[in-house]
């Protein structure tokens, strides 16, 4: 059953004056405004941050094909590799200098679980 324009009518402007009820609604008292504002503002923070980090992150990241110099790349290069922490990271710098990027195993400064998720993005050169 197709609704008729009068029914159409009718419903659209019921919407309409519910949606004007909120407009006059008793105003919020500023201590409230005041603690949603800060609430919200807290928020959208701590995301922006997020933002800001992901996007530095992606920038540090070596994109497909190329690689990290174990020897020189920074330690904040080093933990964008997949499953490098800040732990992993210092070990790889500590260890410096490095002659083939094999160096991570044989020296036991990565597990090979751990080389293995980067070995295709770390490179050594002399």
């Amino acid at each position: 059953m197709k609704p008729t324009l009068f029914a159409v009518t009718i419903c659209m402007g019921s919407l309409s004056l519910s949606g004007c009820n909120a407009c006059f609604n008793k105003p919020s008292k500023p201590d409230e405004v005041r603690e949603r504002t800060a609430a919200a503002t807290s928020e959208v923070g701590n995301d922006a941050k997020a933002v800001a980090e992901g996007v530095r992150d992606g920038l540090r990241r070596p994109t497909p094909g190329q690689t990290l110099d174990l020897n020189s790349a920074s330690k904040a290069q080093l933990k964008t590799l997949p499953g490098i922490t800040d732990r992993e990271a210092d070990r790889i710098v500590a260890g410096r200098p490095y002659s083939t990027d094999h160096d991570l195993l044989d020296r036991r400064i990565l597990s090979r679980e751990e080389y293995d998720k980067i070995a295709d993005s770390v490179t050594v050169k002399k």
